[in-house]
């Protein structure tokens, strides 16, 4: 530790998701699984989206997105949480810390606002389908994206700032398994009022507008639906959206169980427990929300299968 630095604490220890021993390779085990089953079904998804052309449409354009997105902030913290449980003492320095912390934010104030923007594109597909290629064209979809980007890295900038000014003396033992911010507060010096009014100020904008705007926009595409009288075409319109609404239901719940709360209430455990639904199971559930229930993917694999097995085959 330096003297007469504000910041003396060079290095932080994980504690890891739980002190129990005999759990630490069972738990190895599941989360490797759970982390390979993320990175091949993200990526898989992306490959997917950019080998088949009838695939390139502002859906699946937000959708591949989405999927980067969910590789990205796995990537950032999953391997360090296994780390965790095959290492004695699992040391991450500063800035690695801060930077950890910089890029999950960025990440999941992302996939808020991917969310919200897929919601519209569904509620513009649907309720106004004769629109849709001029209101959801190639550029307004680029924007849209840049914008959701934009929102993520400023959003996690102001909250990587304010951590900055905080000194951390007493304590360098991170009750969690990555560099969050609520358990970064708990072991901090001086004063984090700020920190927390920033906290619940961006976390109230980065949840409640994509989560209206998803409502919004379902309230207008249930009515819709509602009036199609065809049974095959609103059961169509039913399973596009199911999947979407599928997706937003876990992650907006356990994001607002952890960050809309006081920090004074925030239990340690509990918000261990829901970090792991937003951080590794949504990532990994997402690939097979948009493909084991949609058939326009399950088709574009197909496709893909067999121009693969032509291929062999005259070879």
């Amino acid at each position: 530790m330096a003297e007469g630095n504000q910041s003396t604490v060079t290095e932080f220890i994980l504690a890891g998701l739980t002190d129990k021993k005999e759990l630490q390779i069972p738990l190895f085990i599941l989360f490797l699984g759970i982390y390979l089953f993320t990175v091949l079904g993200n990526l898989g998804m992306i490959i997917l989206i950019l080998l088949s052309s009838h695939l390139h449409t502002p859906m699946y354009f937000f959708l591949n997105s989405l999927s980067f997105i969910d590789l990205c902030y796995s990537t950032i913290i999953t391997p360090k949480m296994l780390v965790n449980f095959v290492a004695n003492k699992n040391v991450i320095s500063y800035q690695e810390c801060m930077t950890q912390l910089y890029f999950f934010i960025a990440f999941v104030i992302s996939e808020c606002h991917m969310l919200a923007a897929m919601a519209y594109d569904r509620y513009v597909a649907i309720c106004n389908p004769l629109l849709y290629n001029v209101t959801m064209s190639y550029q307004v979809c680029s924007w849209m994206v840049s914008g959701v980007y934009g929102m993520g890295f400023i959003g996690a900038a102001v909250h990587t700032l304010c951590m900055l000014r905080v000194v951390f003396c007493k304590t360098n033992i991170i009750n969690h398994y990555f560099c969050d911010l609520f358990p970064l507060m708990e072991i901090a010096c001086s004063s984090t009022f700020v920190n927390e009014v920033v906290l619940l100020c961006l976390s109230a904008f980065n949840i409640f507008i994509p989560t209206l705007t998803i409502l919004g926009s379902y309230i207008f595409i249930i009515a819709s639906i509602l009036c199609i009288k065809s049974t095959e075409g609103r059961f169509k319109a039913f399973s596009t959206c199911s999947s979407h609404f599928s997706a937003v239901a876990v992650f907006f719940g356990s994001l607002a169980f952890m960050y809309l709360q006081p920090f004074s209430v925030s239990s340690k455990d509990k918000g261990k427990v829901s970090s792991v639904f937003y951080t590794t199971i949504v990532p990994m559930l997402n690939p097979m929300i948009y493909s084991l229930r949609n058939r326009d993917v399950k088709l574009a694999l197909n496709k893909l299968f067999q121009r693969k097995f032509h291929v062999q085959r005259n070879i």
